[in-house]
C-alpha cells in the first residue's frame, strides 16, 4: 500500500513537472516571436555567423553547421538544430 501512494505521488509530481516545462517552452516561444518582431522593426543586423552556417547547409554539412551553431552561440543540441532548421526553412522561404 504505501508502495502504491510513493508511485502514485511520483506520477503526479512527473506530470507537473511536464506541464510546467510545456508551460515554459509556451512562453519561450512568445518571447523568441516578440524578439523577432521587434529585431525585424529595429533593423537588427542578423548573427554573422549565419551566412557560414547557410554556406554549410547548401554544401550538405547541416550537421558541421549543427556542431558550430552549438559551440558559438552556446546552445544545447536540440537548440542547434533548430536554429540549424531554421535557417534552412527561411532560405527555402525566400526562394
Amino acid at each position: 500500500m504505501e508502495i502504491n501512494l510513493i508511485v502514485l505521488l511520483s506520477l503526479l509530481g512527473m506530470l507537473y513537472l511536464l506541464f510546467a516545462v510545456f508551460k515554459i517552452s509556451r512562453h519561450v516561444k512568445g518571447i523568441k516571436y516578440t524578439l523577432d518582431q521587434l529585431s525585424t522593426h529595429i533593423n537588427v543586423p542578423e548573427n554573422q555567423i549565419n551566412d557560414e552556417l547557410r554556406q554549410l547547409i547548401v554544401i550538405g554539412e547541416e550537421i558541421k553547421a549543427e556542431k558550430i551553431a552549438r559551440k558559438t552561440l552556446g546552445l544545447s543540441l536540440l537548440e542547434g538544430k533548430q536554429y540549424v532548421d531554421d535557417l534552412k526553412f527561411q532560405k527555402n522561404k525566400s526562394i
